[in-house]
């Protein structure tokens, strides 16, 4: 970058809202509830139920809650008479993402352990509709997503 007349707003855009990404989970009861909307997702828990399995009071969760929305980490949609909370996980995927979209300098054997922790519990393979769709030869066999895991 250095010489160059052109400053590249997007990677600056990125360092900002991954620097707010991290400014947001830097306080205890703000991690804790994104660890705990990402538990549940994709259904999501409306404020108060966060609030009460965190024991923390209500308008004080509102506030928390606020804040990784802002930071691109939460997303709510309304359901009847409540505000359901859900972790933004394409926001969590754009911070990750930033921060390892130069790794290892190009030698992705140094990144593999890296990226195998961060494989999901759950990847879209283990779904129950993909599941369906490997007994009609759509996916992978059986042993086969036993090497994957």
């Amino acid at each position: 970058m250095r010489g160059s007349p052109h400053v590249d707003i997007s990677r600056q855009t990125d360092t900002v809202d991954t620097i707010a990404a991290f400014a947001a989970l830097a306080q205890p009861t703000r991690l804790d509830a994104f660890r705990f909307l990402v538990k549940h997702e994709p259904d999501g828990l409306p404020a108060g139920e966060i609030a009460r399995l965190l024991n923390v009071p209500h308008n004080t969760m509102s506030t928390h809650l606020a804040q990784l929305q802002r930071a691109g980490l939460v997303t709510t949609r309304r359901q009847s008479r409540s505000i359901i909370y859900r972790a933004d996980l394409d926001g969590l995927r754009h911070v990750v993402s930033f921060l390892l979209k130069d790794c290892c300098a190009g030698h992705p054997d140094v990144c593999a352990p890296l990226v195998a922790d961060l494989t999901p519990c759950c990847s879209p393979m283990d779904r129950p509709a993909s599941r369906s769709h490997r007994s009609e030869g759509g996916g992978m066999d059986g042993e086969a997503a036993d090497r994957k895991n």
